[in-house]
Parts: structure tokens; C-alpha cells; sequence
């Protein structure tokens, strides 16, 4: 055991120069105490023994394990942010709590299942700047979802085919629609024409409609300088508002995410997750969770992020921790399992902050409390096994109509085609909002109706549905 990264009960650590975080830790051979002194080591200053030329300042900048729960193998680490890159570098954090911690040879689990952000910290962070209010103005939608879709099949459209379905899925009354996660610069679907076409499919629609409408476009990329490209590119196509920019934060990493959110911060920033699951599934010993991701998202300066269907959809999740981590993304003041984090750059106590978080616990507009003071939200976008029949049950479920949708097959496998999977979704949402049953209100609505008969047979068996 390293003694020195062991300061139970020290009171300091709330003084806010500690970033705060919780693990859940068992070590092979090891005691739980003995587990924490070398992740606090190895994730801050140290090694896997005392460092002979320590200082007494590197030293004061020790990670320090302040509380322990033996009963539930869990541990309480106190980072002072100091160490962390001032540039407001995510990646570096990551380093630190979730680099080389995950490969030590001594750690048989080592989950981060909380982190803390002090106010003081908060600053050295970007945070969103375009907003899903942004987005809301934009699209002139006050009160409800934004409904999305990915086109399907994910890949293997043409250019023109992809841009057909976009066209169609707009038609219907979808608002946004989203480029898949793997689609890129493939042979049969050349990036360049695919937003020609796109724009076109979005300028027609719009001229029948009299509604805008927006596509999130995937830029990820093998290279910075192809990234760069693909934005600039998309940038003198589209119109202003028209468009998001797509990154696959995971695979494409935390640099990738921040040097859009820096570049471009009027664009809506849409972090998508894909290979989160090797990470946050509860299974998964080794990792964080799916709130822990969110948190440090918000903290990039994402604009949104895919949240999870709260144990509707197909993908894994309970109800309990994808609701958590909607709130992290929206809310002024949110709860974790551990801390309670209030995404303020001012302190606690501060009367205005505290009006502020009292209008949000009642539904009312907190804006003009100033966005100087605080790290905007970032949207939940809810993607995974959606379809009209779930709409309703997923509001309910989440509490908020603040986020955006994402079905594929939800809509593209309605059997009169992919304008009437949108329309039935407008229609599902209808019922929720009239407070009338699905079946009730399709009557009168066949893309409704038809939606019903399809889905009901086609129901996603989900592993959390009763949590």
C-alpha cells in the first residue's frame, strides 16, 4: 500500500481543487485499500512503488482515496484538476481516470461509476455552446421531441437513394435525419455527392412544405485534415442551421470531439457513442458509465449525445441509469448515484443560481439567469429500436419532450414506406399529447394504424424492460 494516496476523511477534498470520482474496485490478491492507493497512483503521480524523486510539489498533487465502502468494493478518489492539461483537455482527464488504471495487472475490476465537477473546474471547459434551442428556433418546434430517423440500410444507398429516403422521411413530418455512424466516403456513395444530394432532397422539401429541416452529417474521418474538409465542405453547401456535424466520439476520440466544438461552436455538435458498450455495460468490469460518459460529453462541449432508451428499445440500459443520464445533459442541477452535480461556474450558495435551480424544478425558464454563469445543456438524442407505438411510453419514461429521436427501422420498415413511418410517428405523439390511446386515435389515421398491426408483431424483446 502507498500510504500517502490514502486520506480518509480528509475534508479538503470538497474545497473545490478536486475533481471528484467513484469506483467500484477489486483487486486479485490484494486488499481493497491496498486496490486504491495504487489506481489513486497510477491515475495521478505515482507507480506502482514510491516514487524516489518526488517533490514536495508533485507530491501535492497526489490523488487522494477519501472514502472507502469495503461491503461494496467501492472508493472514493479526489483528483486536484490542476494536473489535468489547462488547455480544457478531456482526452488528458481520460488518461488519467480511465488509461492505464483499466490495464494493471494487480485490478480485477476498476468501473468508474460517478465523477464530480466543481465550479472551478467547470471553467476551464468549453461546454455546448449551440443548443438544442438552437435547434428548436431553427426548426420553429417549441414544445416537443425533435423526431429524427437514420436512414436504412445504414449502408449500401447510392448518393441519390439515401437522399430520396431523406426527401421522403421529411415529407412525412420528420424534422432531422442523421447520417449512420460507419457511413463515410464509400465507392457506391461518394461523401460530396451524397450532400449535394441531400441538399437538394432538403430544399425541395422545404419549398413544398414551408418547414425547415436539418441533417446531421457524419465527419469523422482517418485524419484531421479530412475532417476539416468534410466540415468546410458541408459548410459551403448547406445553409446556416440546416445542418449538424457528426462525430464518432468513441472510435474518433475526445480530440476529435473538441476541435469541432472549437472550430465550428455555432454548428450543433452530435456525439455519437458507438462502442460505448465496451465500456459502460454493466457486465463489463472494467470501464465507466453510461452518466460518466455523458458528463465528460457536456463537459467537451458537445451539443448532443445518444443517451440510451431507457429500457424501451433494443439497446442495453436499465430505465434508471439512461434517465440519469438524460439529466446530466439537460439539467442545471442533476443527481448521480454518488454526487450531485450542478453545472454552475459560479458558487452553490450564489441566490441567483439557487432561483435558478428552483425554476427548473417547477418547469420554468431559468435563461435569463445569464450563460456566463453556467455550462449550457447538451440534448439527449434517443436512438435504438424506436418506433411510433414507443413514443409515448418513452416520454413518460424520461420525464422531458427535450430531446431528439433517431428510428431507422421505426419508420423505413412501416409497409407503406418510410413518409408514412413519419407521419405515424407525428400521429403516436398526437395520441400521447390528447391523452388518447394509439388504437383510438388511428381510427381515422392509417399510417397510424398500419404502424400498429406492423410493430406490435415486430416488439424488441429488451433485458431491463421491468427494472
Amino acid at each position: 500500500m502507498q500510504k500517502e494516496y490514502i486520506q480518509i476523511g480528509n475534508p479538503n477534498v470538497f474545497n473545490g481543487q478536486y475533481m471528484l470520482a467513484v469506483f467500484r474496485l477489486e483487486g486479485y490478491d490484494s486488499s481493497l485499500v491496498d486496490v486504491a492507493s495504487e489506481v489513486a497512483a497510477e491515475s495521478s503521480t505515482g507507480s506502482f512503488v514510491k516514487i524516489g524523486t518526488a517533490t514536495a510539489f508533485s507530491e501535492s498533487l497526489d490523488a487522494l482515496v477519501y472514502r472507502i465502502d469495503e461491503k461494496n468494493n467501492l472508493v472514493w478518489i479526489a483528483y486536484p484538476w490542476r494536473i489535468f492539461d489547462r488547455g480544457g483537455n478531456v482526452q488528458n482527464i481520460m488518461t488519467f481516470i480511465a488509461g492505464n488504471v483499466f490495464g494493471m495487472a494487480s485490478v480485477k475490476v476498476c468501473k468508474i461509476l460517478d465523477v464530480y465537477f466543481p465550479p472551478q473546474m467547470l471553467v476551464q471547459y468549453d461546454g455546448p455552446e449551440y443548443t438544442i434551442d438552437d435547434m428548436r428556433k431553427y426548426l420553429n418546434i417549441q414544445e416537443r421531441p425533435i423526431f429524427g430517423s437514420i436512414i436504412k440500410p445504414k449502408i449500401g444507398l447510392t448518393s441519390s437513394e439515401y437522399a430520396e429516403l431523406c426527401y421522403d422521411f421529411w415529407s412525412g413530418g420528420g424534422d432531422f435525419v442523421k447520417n449512420d455512424e460507419p457511413q463515410a466516403d464509400q465507392d457506391f456513395c461518394p461523401y460530396d455527392k451524397m450532400v449535394q444530394d441531400v441538399k437538394h432532397a432538403m430544399d425541395r422539401v422545404e419549398q413544398e412544405t414551408g418547414k425547415t429541416k436539418v441533417h446531421s452529417f457524419n465527419i469523422s474521418s482517418s485524419d484531421y485534415d479530412t475532417m476539416i474538409k468534410k466540415a468546410d465542405y458541408i459548410q459551403s453547401v448547406m445553409k446556416p442551421g440546416s445542418y449538424a456535424f457528426l462525430v464518432d466520439g468513441i472510435t474518433a476520440g475526445w480530440m476529435a470531439i473538441q476541435t469541432i466544438r472549437r472550430k465550428y461552436p455555432n454548428v450543433f455538435l452530435h456525439f455519437h457513442r458507438a462502442g460505448h458498450g465496451a465500456f459502460t455495460r454493466d457486465e463489463n468490469p472494467i470501464g465507466y458509465t453510461v452518466p460518466v460518459l455523458t458528463k465528460f460529453a457536456r463537459l467537451a462541449g458537445a451539443s448532443g449525445i445518444h443517451t440510451g432508451t431507457a429500457g424501451i428499445g433494443k439497446m442495453a440500459g436499465s430505465p434508471k441509469e439512461d434517465v440519469m443520464a438524460a439529466n446530466h445533459s439537460l439539467r442545471l442541477y442533476s443527481e448521480g448515484d454518488y454526487f450531485k452535480q450542478i453545472w454552475s461556474e459560479i458558487p452553490e450558495k450564489d441566490a441567483d443560481l439557487q432561483l435558478a435551480i428552483q425554476k427548473e424544478a417547477q418547469g420554468e425558464d431559468y435563461s435569463n439567469l445569464g450563460y456566463w454563469r453556467i455550462t449550457k445543456k447538451m440534448c439527449p438524442i434517443i436512438s435504438g429500436g424506436l418506433n411510433p407505438l414507443l413514443i409515448g411510453e418513452f416520454i413518460d419514461t424520461v420525464g422531458t419532450q427535450d430531446f431528439i429521436t433517431t428510428m431507422g427501422a421505426g419508420v423505413h420498415s412501416h409497409p407503406m414506406g418510410t413518409k408514412a413511418g413519419a407521419t405515424a410517428v407525428l400521429q403516436a405523439y398526437e395520441a400521447w399529447k390528447q391523452k388518447i390511446s394509439l388504437e383510438e386515435y388511428a381510427k381515422d389515421k392509417e399510417e397510424l394504424r398500419v404502424a400498429i398491426d406492423f410493430y406490435t408483431k415486430h416488439e424488441v424483446p429488451h433485458p431491463d424492460k421491468q427494472v
